[in-house]
């Protein structure tokens, strides 16, 4: 074989082989970014550590990985930990309350109720208060149902020490979540009527949807004009959407102003866009007997890109 040959050989075994590991990055990148999504909040920064994985698996000497699904995961996971410790500054900094980057993931999702309620603005705010080793091993446990041998390679931790962060995580999200929640069809139909009456300015039907208690938690990030403070009652918050169809919003009028349902993260929820751009997406906490508890506002234009793309994701645990 002359040298010719033999470089053409090696440059197509380089071919072959890159061919094969691009092919098994792309049957687990949406894995991949359901695990970094969960434990990072933001679609960006997910996206971010996918790529990152791809760049050390292209690169990486594959002969020896015997599964690439849990080879790539920790790569994927170690990353995203990276990524959150590097961001908590930041976060904690933030101007007003720091909510997650929404998704869209259709209105009729078919992801089962479990992957739902496990990607939902409310599951995501309870895991911003874990440490970054607390959250990752809570996804990976809890929504992947990785075994805790599995995780400890993951993190590189002792499989006790992730027993005890696992335990410890389940029980800090026990606490703080929701206990109830009403059903898929139920939260629709309580959204629909919500939109109804806010896009109405309709006070008294939006008091009957609200909760007394109800808290409105709005993210401007100090970007556009939000209550850097949760707002809280049926009657204040009420006024509150009540006022969008009559009044201008972040400078657009309400004529100029488009409302539609989409599902976000999981669940039936509200898209506000103005002629050029998207202003803010609303999620909902809602009971089983149709109250609305909780209200997430987003409206940071720089936490709105992933809906404004118009890319329906699938986040589910599959």
């Amino acid at each position: 074989m002359t040298q010719t040959q033999q470089a053409q050989q090696a440059q197509q075994f380089r071919h072959d082989r890159t061919d094969a590991g691009e092919r098994v990055f792309t049957r687990y990148r949406n894995l991949l970014f359901s695990v970094a999504y969960r434990v990072l909040g933001t679609a960006a920064d997910a996206e971010d550590a996918v790529q990152d994985a791809w760049l050390k698996w292209s690169a990486a000497d594959r002969s020896h990985v015997a599964d690439p699904k849990a080879y790539l995961t920790r790569i994927v996971t170690n990353l995203a930990m990276e990524r959150l410790r590097s961001t908590r500054h930041r976060r904690e900094a933030y101007v007003g309350p720091w909510l997650p980057e929404p998704v869209l993931t259709g209105i009729d999702t078919a992801d089962t109720v479990t992957d739902a309620e496990s990607v939902s603005m409310a599951m995501l705010v309870v895991l911003e208060t874990l440490s970054p080793l607390q959250r990752a091993v809570f996804v990976l446990k809890e929504v992947f149902d990785f075994s805790h041998a599995e995780i400890a390679q993951a993190v590189d931790r002792s499989e006790a020490a992730v027993r005890q962060a696992v335990h410890r995580a389940r029980a800090h999200v026990r606490a703080r979540r929701p206990r109830f929640t009403a059903n898929r069809s139920h939260q629709r139909e309580v959204t629909e009527r919500f939109f109804a009456a806010a896009t109405g300015g309709d006070v008294n039907a939006l008091m009957e949807l609200l909760s007394p208690d109800v808290a409105l938690w709005t993210d401007g990030g100090g970007k556009v004009r939000q209550a850097l403070r949760p707002v809280i009652g049926a009657a204040t918050v009420a006024s509150w959407f009540a006022a969008i169809g009559t009044v201008a919003y972040q400078g657009i009028e309400p004529a100029d102003m488009n409302a539609e349902l989409a599902g976000i993260n999981g669940s039936p929820g509200i898209v506000f866009s103005g002629p050029d751009r998207v202003i803010a997406v609303l999620a909902f906490d809602i009971t089983p007997d149709g109250r609305i508890t909780t209200i997430h506002n987003i409206a940071n234009p720089d936490k709105l890109q992933a809906v404004a793309d118009g890319t329906i994701r699938s986040i589910d645990t599959r």
